[in-house]
C-alpha cells in the first residue's frame, strides 16, 4: 500500500451547524434530539480525503468510531485466506463500536469519491453511552448485522473454495474420457477415409468371385472367434507379455511380406488376434491378394476400437453428469427420501481425481431404507467429511465408509488411516472458523456446516480419533419431516 494517500483533518473546521446538519442524514442516527446530535459533534474529530483516500488500513489498531457524513467508504479484505473478499459499502457508522472486542481493522476502507468522516474516540465511549442513551441499543444492533454479514461472507468464501476443488476434480475427470473421444473421433474420420480406399483396391485383386466369398468367410469366422473369446481369452499378464505377442505377429507379417507391417501388427495385437487365424488367410486368399486383405482387416479392427473408445469415453462423461445431477439433487423437490449409498457414491464420484491411490471400502447395509431429507445439503456434509479425510491420508491410504441402521437412526461412518487428531483439539474442530489446515487451503467452516446441516436434519455428528484411525460418524433419524 506504499503510496496510499490517507484522510485528514480539513484545513479550516467546520462549522458546527453543517456537522449537525450532516449528522441528521445519517439513518442509524434518526430520532436523535438536538443536545445528542451537539455532543457529537462536538466531541467529534473531522477528516476528509479525495477519491480513493484511504479511512482505515488492515491491521492497524482500531480506536475509533466512523461516521461517514459524506461519500461512501469501500472495503476489501486482503488478508481472507484463499479467496480475496470484496466486501462492499461500509455502514454510514462504522468502525470500533461500543461493547465490540475490536482490536485492529480487518480490512482496508478507501473512499468512492470525497469522503467526510466524523471520529469519535475509543475514550469518550462512557461519555457518549451516558450523554446518549439510545446509542447503546444502536451499537448493539450494528454490531448484530456486522457479525450477520461477515458470518455469510466468510460462508460464501467456504462455498466458493469447496465449489473451485469441486470444479477442479471434475474438470479433471471430464478431461481425460474428452480427450480420448476426441483423439479417436479425429483419427476415426481419417482412417474411415483411408479404409475406403483400401477396400475398393481389394475388391479388383480378388481373382474370382470364389475367392471373395472364402475371405468374407474368413473374416466372419475370425470376428466370431474375437467375440467369442471376447474376455476370457488368454489377455496379456504384463506389458512384456503383450509386447512379445505383438513381436511374433510382426514376425509373421515379414515372413508373409507384408508391407509396412509395423502399421498393422498394433491393430492386430490389441485384438490378441492368434497366428493360426492369420495363417488360415494366408490359406484362402492368394499371395497377391493377402497384403491388401491383412491391411484391410487391421483398419477395420482400428475402426471399431476407435468407435468403441468414442462410445466408452461418452458414458464416462454421462456418467458423470448423471453422478453430479445426483450430487446436487438438481430439478428436484427440496426434500426427498435419499437412498445414503446412492448419495454417498455419487458424492465420491466427484473426488476420483484424489482417489487414484486410495483405497475405498464400502460396506452398504443393504437393508438400510431412505432416508427424509434435504438432498444437496446432505450431499454437502459427505463431501466435506471425505475430503478431510483425503487430506488427513494426503490423498495416500485406506478410506472405509459404512452405513447401518440402528434402530430408526441411520449411521454413516467415514473412517480414514491418517495421522489423527490431536487429543487436545478435537473439542474445538467443530467451531466455526477453526481449522488446523495451513493458511489459504481453508477458513474452518466445513466441520461447523456440517454439524449445522446434521442438526438441520435432527441428527448429530461425533468424532472419534487416535493415530491412523480417524473415524467421522453422523447419525440421521428416518424421518425428518418436522418443520425447519
Amino acid at each position: 500500500m506504499n503510496g496510499q494517500v490517507f484522510a485528514v483533518a480539513p484545513a479550516e473546521p467546520t462549522p458546527l451547524p453543517e456537522i449537525i446538519a450532516a449528522l441528521r442524514n445519517i439513518v442509524v442516527l434518526e430520532g436523535l434530539i438536538e443536545e445528542e446530535y451537539s455532543w457529537i459533534a462536538t466531541h467529534g474529530t473531522e477528516r476528509v480525503g479525495s477519491d480513493g483516500a484511504m479511512i482505515f488500513r488492515e491491521g492497524d489498531p482500531a480506536f475509533h468510531l466512523n461516521i461517514i457524513l459524506r461519500g461512501e467508504v469501500q472495503a476489501h479484505r486482503r488478508k481472507s485466506g484463499p479467496v480475496s473478499l470484496f466486501i462492499g459499502s461500509t455502514s454510514p457508522v462504522t468502525g470500533k463500536l461500543p461493547y465490540s472486542r475490536m482490536k485492529t481493522w480487518g480490512a482496508d476502507g478507501c473512499s468512492v469519491g470525497p469522503v467526510w468522516v466524523l471520529d469519535i474516540h475509543q475514550d469518550l465511549f462512557p461519555a457518549m453511552l451516558l450523554a446518549i442513551p439510545s446509542m447503546g441499543q444502536r451499537c448493539v444492533a450494528l454490531l448484530l448485522d456486522r457479525v450477520r454479514d461477515f458470518t455469510r461472507m466468510d460462508e460464501q468464501a467456504e462455498k466458493l473454495l469447496a465449489l473451485g476443488k469441486l470444479a477442479a476434480n471434475l474438470s479433471h475427470e471430464l478431461n481425460n474420457p474428452a480427450s480420448a473421444a476426441q483423439r479417436s473421433a479425429v483419427s476415426l474420420s481419417i482412417e474411415l477415409r483411408d479404409s475406403d480406399e483400401a477396400k475398393y483396391r481389394l475388391g479388383r485383386l480378388f481373382r474370382s468371385d470364389e475367392e471373395m466369398g472364402q475371405y468374407h468367410a474368413w473374416v466372419k469366422a475370425a470376428r466370431a472367434h474375437l467375440a467369442a473369446s471376447e474376455g476370457i481369452s488368454p489377455i496379456p499378464q504384463s506389458p512384456l507379455e503383450a509386447s512379445d505377442h505383438e513381436a511374433q505377429l510382426l514376425r509373421w507379417l515379414e515372413l508373409h511380406n507384408i508391407p509396412a507391417p509395423w502399421t498393422i501388427a498394433p491393430a492386430l495385437a490389441e485384438s490378441w488376434l492368434p497366428l493360426n487365424l492369420l495363417d488360415q488367410l494366408a490359406d484362402t486368399v492368394s499371395l497377391e491378394v493377402l497384403p491388401a486383405a491383412i491391411a484391410t482387416f487391421a483398419s477395420s479392427l482400428r475402426t471399431e476400437r476407435m468407435a468403441a473408445t468414442v462410445v466408452d469415453s461418452s458414458e464416462r462423461i454421462f456418467d458423470l453428469i448423471s453422478a453430479i445431477r445426483g450430487y446436487s439433487y438438481m430439478d428436484q423437490a427440496p426434500i426427498q427420501d435419499i437412498d445414503l449409498p446412492d448419495s454417498i457414491e455419487n458424492t465420491l464420484a466427484m473426488f476420483r481425481s484424489r482417489t487414484e491411490h486410495v483405497e475405498i471400502k464400502l460396506e452398504f447395509d443393504p437393508a438400510l431404507p431412505p432416508v427424509s431429507a434435504y438432498g444437496s445439503e446432505l450431499n454437502q456434509v459427505w463431501a466435506a467429511l471425505i475430503e478431510n479425510a483425503l487430506d488427513a491420508m494426503h490423498d495416500h491410504g485406506i478410506l472405509r465408509i459404512v452405513t447401518r441402521l440402528t434402530g430408526q437412526i441411520a449411521v454413516v461412518e467415514v473412517r480414514d488411516n491418517g495421522q489423527g487428531i490431536d487429543p487436545e483439539i478435537q473439542s474445538r474442530i467443530f467451531e466455526p472458523f477453526f481449522t488446523t489446515k495451513a493458511i489459504g487451503t481453508g477458513l474452518g467452516l466445513g466441520l461447523d456446516t456440517v454439524q449445522r446441516i446434521v442438526s438441520k436434519h435432527s441428527g448429530s455428528v461425533a468424532v472419534e480419533s487416535k493415530p491412523h484411525s480417524t473415524c467421522f460418524q453422523v447419525s440421521l433419524p428416518l424421518n425428518r419431516l418436522r418443520p425447519y
